[in-house]
């Protein structure tokens, strides 16, 4: 008889798997991470089939007991991984078998790699998610530290990139802890889809053996038992929902990033980085370059194509499972290890930032950046806002012309514009009486930084 390439298989098959067709197929070099899960959903599954009367006492013993031994052969560095044997599945499965012997071989009983690897690849999904919301909370911790610190330094706010308004530093970064507050709650709602259990979907119509589901679900802490087995073992919408996240909170740190990167430059100067998030030139001894938000920033884009490619991969598939989905794991990988990293660098790097509080004032004071506080002015004088718009307007090209900031232009020059501007008017072209007019929830005043701060914190310790 022709030696089989695969025994979990080889019955079927009349000769061996060419020794390039093995690798090509192979998936242990990169699914063997999932082998403390692998090794979890089997434990649960022994422990439910010795309840079942599908296995006795002493052989599930010895399943698990054997199991624990593997996994630390693995975490020792001792487990020999072998290609052949195609993914982490069957390495685990056989070597169980040269331990305890035939009762290794009972283990499958009553499930399938099918519903297996969905079982693992959502026990290991569900454990990145929740390391991922820790790093989003830390990360979250450090912006409205940095906030309070800075809830009085006023900066320029922008629109289209030119100056727009002053708005205070503090409300500039609680604006990404919004962004952020929202991506944690995208990934929370995603982990519910998440945590839904497939094992005992078997290959794709379920099993006659008498499983009872419902244990291993309790066992292995899932909220829930997928309610069809074509779909339990051939769906990963879950994993394109992961990625669709993490697709959201990387463009967010992205966005971030290019601030960030704007900011360090000697064109902004408005904030410094510490040494240890940038690197040099080594061509130009002065460069001091935000290598972290930069290489962020571009770290995007591999998490948008992991979406891009689970997306594309799950469209044309027929039900049930298919070899396709074997091209599940890497771009899922890659997304989560991504983000995670790209929250963790973040997280270390936003408490160091040091605001250059005097370069941010002194650009806030430059594009008219209160013209919008003189309508207002005007408005609360009694004329129609249009009008007012137009006024200001006037008065900002006779700045550009004269090279005067509105703060900057006498009373006299002022009233040129509009008759019922007064003394009272320099209050409200100050960045401070800026600042401090947008006293209302969500407003860039000091007062309402700190308030929001509190909400932000409070809403930190309800997690």
């Amino acid at each position: 008889m022709t030696d089989k390439t695969n025994q979990s298989w080889g019955g079927r098959f009349s000769e061996p798997v060419d020794a390039f067709v093995a690798r090509f197929t192979a998936s242990v070099e990169f699914d063997k991470r999932l082998y403390r899960h692998d090794i979890m959903g089997s434990i649960a599954h022994a422990t439910m089939l010795e309840q079942a009367g599908v296995l006795n006492v002493a052989e599930r013993d010895a399943i698990i007991e054997g199991l624990k031994q593997i996994q630390a052969e693995i975490e020792a560095g001792q487990f020999d991984w072998r290609v052949d044997l195609e993914d982490v599945h069957m390495n685990i499965e056989a070597r169980l078998t040269d331990r305890i012997g035939i009762t290794g071989k009972k283990l499958h009983t009553g499930r399938s790699r099918n519903d297996q690897v969905a079982t693992d690849i959502r026990l290991w999904l569900r454990d990145e998610i929740d390391v991922i919301l820790g790093e989003i909370t830390r990360l979250q911790q450090g912006l409205l530290e940095l906030a309070e610190a800075e809830a009085d330094t006023v900066m320029p706010g922008f629109t289209h990139l030119q100056t727009a308004q002053p708005v205070t530093f503090g409300h500039h970064l609680l604006a990404w802890f919004e962004m952020l507050s929202r991506d944690y709650e995208r990934l929370v709602d995603c982990r519910k889809r998440v945590n839904r259990m497939p094992l005992g979907s078997a290959a794709l119509a379920g099993t006659t053996y008498p499983i009872q589901r419902e244990i291993t679900c309790q066992l292995l802490g899932f909220e829930a038992i997928s309610g069809n087995s074509l779909d339990g073992v051939s769906d990963r919408d879950f994993a394109i929902e992961f990625c669709a996240a993490a697709s959201l909170a990387m463009m967010h740190l992205s966005r971030f990033s290019e601030e960030l990167v704007l900011w360090t430059s000697a064109q902004f100067q408005f904030i410094d980085l510490p040494d240890r998030f940038c690197t040099g030139s080594s061509i130009m001894p002065q460069k001091k370059n935000p290598d972290v938000p930069e290489l962020v920033r571009g770290k995007s884009g591999r998490v948008f194509g992991a979406l891009t490619g689970l997306l594309t991969l799950m469209k044309g598939q027929p039900l049930a499972y298919n070899k396709d989905n074997q091209e599940d794991k890497e771009p899922l990988f890659d997304a989560a290890d991504t983000l995670r990293d790209s929250l963790r660098a973040f997280a270390d790097m936003v408490p160091a930032i040091k605001p250059k509080r005097e370069i941010m004032r002194e650009a806030a004071l430059r594009g008219f950046s209160t013209a919008t506080d003189l309508a207002d002015y005007l408005v609360r004088k009694g004329l129609p806002f249009r009008d007012c718009h137009e006024i200001v307007g006037h008065a900002v090209k006779y700045g550009v012309q004269t090279g005067k900031d509105l703060a900057e232009m006498s009373l006299d020059e002022l009233r040129q514009f509009s008759a019922e501007i007064g003394d009272d008017v320099f209050a409200v072209l100050t960045l401070e009486g800026s600042v401090n007019a947008r006293n209302h929830i969500g407003g860039t005043a000091p007062a309402q930084v700190r308030a929001a701060v509190s909400r932000g914190r409070a809403l930190l310790a309800a997690r």
